[in-house]
């Protein structure tokens, strides 16, 4: 099974288009453009019934003490974990490619509507759920894809993951509003094969 992009190149910078933040001059950093990147994929399982995709960033800090303060760097050091950025379930087998901006073409303050998405697909909620509790103009579910944001004083480059997973099942059993956690927990013995697209993104100049 094969996973790959129009939008940016496996391991390559995921372009600003396709990131919720980027860096600006007055103000560290700001909202961009917010659309999904282009996806594409072949090669599945014959007997594939459903599939199911997720994006994460591997490195978001697990402490958010020093994050987007101006007076110091998020440390290199600290440790990491994973951010869900996109959970996208019940993708039908002979759907081939998602184009870009198809499932997002921009900031939505309080979150994209869900979990219905196109063709029979449901929306699970990334972790800009959490990440905006208690932000009066920005709280809210977020359905579907939100991109990049990763603080703008982060001393590392953010590492990012599309994966496709094939299923034997033709819908997952999730219901409600599900998110990433779920969603790997109901597809535990269901993956026929999977694959995976990588990328980076930073909105400090100086991460390495």
């Amino acid at each position: 099974m094969k996973l790959w992009s129009h939008s940016f190149k496996e391991g390559q910078a995921i372009p600003t288009a396709y990131a919720m933040g980027t860096s600006d001059p007055k103000n560290h950093a700001r909202f961009s453009d917010n659309q999904n990147p282009h996806l594409a994929w072949e090669e599945i399982p014959q007997h594939t019934q459903s599939l199911v995709l997720i994006f994460h960033d591997k490195s978001a800090p697990t402490q958010a003490d020093d994050v987007n303060k101006s007076d110091r760097l998020v440390p290199a050091d600290l440790a990491r974990g994973n951010f869900y950025h996109w959970v996208l379930v019940d993708i039908p087998p002979t759907l081939k490619e998602i184009t870009a901006g198809s499932h997002s073409h921009s900031v939505h303050p309080k979150g994209k509507q869900g979990p219905q998405a196109p063709d029979g697909m449901r929306h699970g909620l990334n972790n800009y759920t959490q990440w905006f509790e208690g932000d009066e103009s920005m709280q809210g579910q977020y359905f579907g894809y939100d991109g990049p944001f990763p603080p703008w004083n982060d001393s590392l480059i953010h590492h990012y993951c599309f994966t496709l997973y094939a299923l034997d099942i033709p819908r997952l059993p999730v219901e409600g509003n599900f998110d990433a956690t779920e969603v790997l927990k109901a597809m535990e013995g269901h993956v026929l094969a999977k694959a995976q697209l990588h990328g980076t993104y930073t909105i400090n100049s100086q991460a390495q």
